[in-house]
């Protein structure tokens, strides 16, 4: 289901450093011009989440979700975390070339 990089555990493993650990979620964020992302968050994992252990930590993702994705790959770039799928998700129509360049414009 899951694949973690050795720089993404790294990240987690500083940003955990003299917390108590939680569970990640992944999840279905909105996205703006191209669609939706998948994203990563602090949540408990729920009876309708499949959980996996990676590096550690513990992560877990809506069945659905998953079985829609068929898997993830959690990487570090220099923007953040990068949480991509294993079937790509679908675009949105037109993608930002769909609103003539107006994103984030009046």
């Amino acid at each position: 289901m899951l694949e973690l990089t050795e720089s993404a555990q790294k990240e987690l493993a500083a940003y955990f450093e003299g917390k108590e650990k939680s569970d990640i979620r992944v999840y279905l964020a909105p996205g703006g011009c191209s669609g939706p992302r998948l994203a990563l968050a602090l949540d408990a994992a729920t009876d309708e989440d499949q959980s996996e252990e990676q590096g550690g930590f513990t992560f877990c993702i809506n069945k659905d979700l998953l079985t829609q994705i068929e898997g993830v790959k959690i990487d570090l770039t220099y923007m953040g975390f990068m949480v991509e799928p294993t079937i790509p998700l679908p675009q949105s129509e037109g993608g930002c070339s769909g609103c003539s360049g107006g994103c984030g414009t009046n």
